[in-house]
Parts: C-alpha cells; structure tokens; sequence
C-alpha cells in the first residue's frame, strides 16, 4: 500500500502542483486549503505524513500542529512556509513538527525530506512479520517459505531476504544503497547490477505481469518500492 499524505495548502496553484508531483512518485493525497478543515482531517487519521503550509485561512499551520500535538497525533509533519527567519523556524519545530522547508524550494528537495520521515517514521513503528500475503503470495519470514496460487516457489536464499528486506519497507522507497548496505553488507559480488538482476528474477516468480509489476515498482532516479 502507497504511503498515505495529507497536503493542508492554500495556494491553488500550488497545491495542484504538489499534488501532481507527489502522486507521480506513488503517494496517495488528500488535501485540504484551511487550517480548521485540514485539522478536521488530520484528526481522522490513517495518514503517514503531513506537508502543512504556515499561512492558512482560519487556523495557521502552526496552531494546527500544536492542535495535532495536543491531541496526542504525532503523524510526521514537514511544515512549507515562506518565512525564512529564525524565530520562525523554532517556532515551528517547538509546535512538534518534524522538518521545515521554506519556499520555494526544489522539488528534488521536498522529496528528499518526504522520503525521509517517511523512512524514519516506518523504523519507529516497525514490527518484525512472522507470515505475509499479498495477491496470490504468502510468505512465511519463520520457516523461509513461499508460495504462490497455494503451490511452493523455489526462492534462493538471497532473493528471499531481499523480499523480506522490501516487504518490511513496504510503501517506502528504498535506494539500491540502502540495499547493498543492509541485504549484500557492501559485499565485494554486489553491484547496483546485482540488485537489479535479483529484482527481475523476484518479479518473474510473484508478479502476474513483469512488464507492469504491482508489487516491487521501480522509482525512476530513486530505488524500489515493494506495494502489496
């Protein structure tokens, strides 16, 4: 499942323009142009990450996360404002947000700091998975095995940790660094061309359509990120 992000905006042009761009890495968005309704929203939970304008109509951004963090939400909040000073960047961290970007900015960027609370939030809440089933697969991580369409497929070793690594990470993009680091340990045998072989060869055994896979999708420029 794609990670799940709440834009609070005022600006049309904007907001459209983050929406776009963030549903082209994958994401699914909901947004809202005012503080109290962005609030209302906030409040219903089932987001992984906020993006909080500071300048909103009936509630500022600020009070918002204040109002959030009160309330004992601590969805990850990365505050877009265009203030610059200081004070106000304190301001904000002291509210409980997590990050600060101040316009404009570059899209590179803002997905940069997306991509990375969104990492930093998974690890806080990740338990290890002893079994788990996504279209036809089931995988038990206990005794290493997997089937499909209730028949065993043969996975070696490797390709079977690199399952389990990306289906812990799911909805989250990970890089072929983060790969070799925490699946081959920076082995002398892996490349960022190993990684890519392993991923065709998972893709061949538990996608229904190699040439558009659902589950373990690539992330132009990026990584991979695995979507049961």
């Amino acid at each position: 499942m794609s990670s799940r992000i709440l834009l609070i905006e005022d600006e049309p042009g904007l907001r459209l323009t983050l929406s776009d761009l963030l549903t082209g890495e994958g994401y699914e968005i909901d947004t809202s142009s005012d503080g109290e309704h962005g609030l209302m929203q906030a409040q219903s939970g089932g987001f992984d990450l906020i993006l909080l304008d500071v300048m909103l109509p009936r509630m500022s951004g600020f009070d918002v996360c204040r109002q959030l963090r009160n309330r004992g939400i601590d969805t990850p909040t990365l505050i877009l404002t265009a203030r610059t000073q200081v004070a106000d960047r304190v301001a904000g961290l002291k509210m409980g947000a997590d990050d600060y970007l101040a316009k404009p900015f570059d899209p590179a960027e803002l997905l940069a700091r997306v991509e990375a609370l969104l990492r930093r939030s998974y690890k806080e809440k990740r338990v290890p998975l002893s079994s788990f089933r996504f279209g036809e697969v089931e995988v038990d991580f206990e005794h290493s095995a997997i089937r499909k369409n209730g028949h065993p497929l043969n996975l070696p070793h490797k390709e079977f940790q690199l399952l389990h690594y990306l289906v812990e990470r799911r909805g989250t993009v990970v890089s072929r660094e983060d790969i070799l680091k925490d699946v081959w340990a920076y082995s002398s045998e892996a490349s960022s061309r190993t990684i890519d072989v392993h991923i065709a060869w998972l893709r061949q055994k538990i996608e229904e359509n190699t040439q558009y896979p659902k589950h373990i999708q690539t992330i132009r420029g990026k990584g991979y990120r695995f979507s049961p």
